[in-house]
């Protein structure tokens, strides 16, 4: 699918896999946001409000955030969401000669505000979307996890109008009960928003989600600092993220798929 959003154009692919993963991509390209300036070339790059890309133009520099209301129904409508945190674990003296290892710890999200995720480099986890009522031969709970990508933060103050009306970008990960209501993360009519009808306002409620008919929110962004290459026309840049099963198959599926061409045929 593609969207013209003002000067942007945003293209959305959808991958479905053999192997069950889904695999989103959004690329963005289109006609910059410029703003006149005397120059024709830069005198002090660390006076101007944004960089010279071109003789009297100033690329804006901005953000792009792209929210994906994701209503994962894994085998059911009754969802709980996990946060499974690697952590490092320190040996016992005489243990092993190794000094530390690696250990996954599970959380079940009880309310809304325990799966409000700013994703850490140095704290890394998956974030699963589990069924518990259904469980694999081994039995592990049928899953999907989200796998995020490239992706920003907004570093705007939260009380600063333009963040108060997207304040679905405060974390990139929330999860909220299904309400058809709560479908815009940045309300209904964003422009006219004083920051009282969005995904963060709704989360605040801080409502139960363990084994519930829940919502999977995504939030993917990008920082633009513009550059000549950009101008007149942007080259398209890419972002995005999976969905990939966890324990949703007994075994890896495309061990029985049949070749997608005749002559693979044995």
């Amino acid at each position: 699918m593609a969207a013209s959003v003002g000067n942007y154009d945003y293209i959305f692919d959808w991958e479905f896999q053999t192997d069950g993963l889904i695999n989103v991509k959004v690329g963005l390209s289109g006609m910059l946001m410029v703003k006149g300036s005397p120059y024709h070339q830069a005198p002090n790059q660390d006076a101007m409000s944004g960089p010279l890309i071109s003789e009297n133009l100033i690329g804006v520099v901005h953000d792009h955030f792209v929210t994906f209301h994701l209503d994962m129904d894994i085998d059911g409508a009754n969802n709980s969401f996990v946060n499974v945190n690697l952590v490092k674990e320190r040996s016992l003296p005489g243990e092993s000669p190794r000094k530390s290892y690696l250990k996954a710890k599970r959380k079940i999200a009880k309310t809304e505000k325990d799966a409000q995720i700013k994703l850490k480099l140095y704290d890394p986890s998956e974030f699963h979307m589990i069924n518990p009522s259904k469980r694999s031969r081994l039995g592990n709970p049928t899953g999907y996890k989200i796998v995020p990508g490239g992706t920003a933060a907004s570093l705007l103050d939260h009380d600063d109008p333009p963040q108060l009306r997207s304040a679905f970008t405060n974390n990139q990960i929330w999860v909220t009960p299904y309400n058809k209501s709560e479908q815009w993360a940045g309300g209904l009519l964003t422009y006219q928003s004083r920051g009282d009808d969005t995904l963060a306002v709704w989360s605040e409620r801080d409502r139960s989600i363990e084994n519930k008919d829940i919502v999977l929110w995504y939030t993917l962004g990008f920082h633009h600092i513009p550059c000549q290459e950009d101008f007149p026309v942007m080259p398209i840049v890419t972002s995005g993220f999976e969905l990939k099963p966890v324990n949703f198959f007994e075994s890896n599926p495309i061990l029985r798929a049949a070749p997608a061409f005749e002559k693979d045929l044995p």
